[in-house]
């Protein structure tokens, strides 16, 4: 059962409201079902519909997940409007690497990342990776992320 949401202002509940709304039709925009959107963002599907209703009780980790997994950003100082994503420069570009282009579905084509979001990539969805497809230079950017960030590598 959800928690109970706590009391807020009418103009923080009207922007939430907003958020959530915005968050819903990216997802329709992008043709990305609840379910698909919620496995990516690491919530239930549940989770991720009380999300795009704006409901305040949801943690505001699993909104920047929600966010993050349907390539959207926020800047919470100046906006509460999410916006594109703005590729990361010099980065590990997305499309040269085919197992992550199909974990990065929701970025944009010439979307790179840093280290770190690449392994983090990798790591969340690695049940959706097929390894035996992975090219030796996907195979071999996974050593070197693993070696670069002290982490155990993949099972290759």
């Amino acid at each position: 059962m959800p928690a109970a949401a706590p009391p807020i202002a009418p103009a923080a509940d009207h922007r939430l409201t907003a958020f959530g709304r915005r968050i819903h039709e990216r997802r329709k925009a992008l043709k990305v079902s609840a379910t698909t959107a919620a496995e990516a963002a690491g919530v239930s599907r549940m989770t991720l519909h009380r999300i795009e209703r704006g409901e305040p009780s949801v943690t505001m980790g699993a909104y920047m997940n929600a966010i993050a997994a349907l390539g959207l950003d926020v800047d919470v100082i100046a906006s509460t409007q999410a916006t594109a994503p703005v590729p990361v420069s010099g980065g590990i570009r997305v499309t040269d690497y085919p197992q992550l282009r199909r974990l990065g579905w929701q970025l944009a084509p010439d979307t790179e990342l840093t280290p770190e979001e690449a392994w983090g990539t990798y790591e969340r969805n690695w049940r959706h990776v097929d390894a035996s497809a992975l090219d030796t230079r996907e195979r071999a950017l996974l050593e070197k992320l693993a070696r670069a960030l002290g982490k155990r590598p993949l099972h290759v």
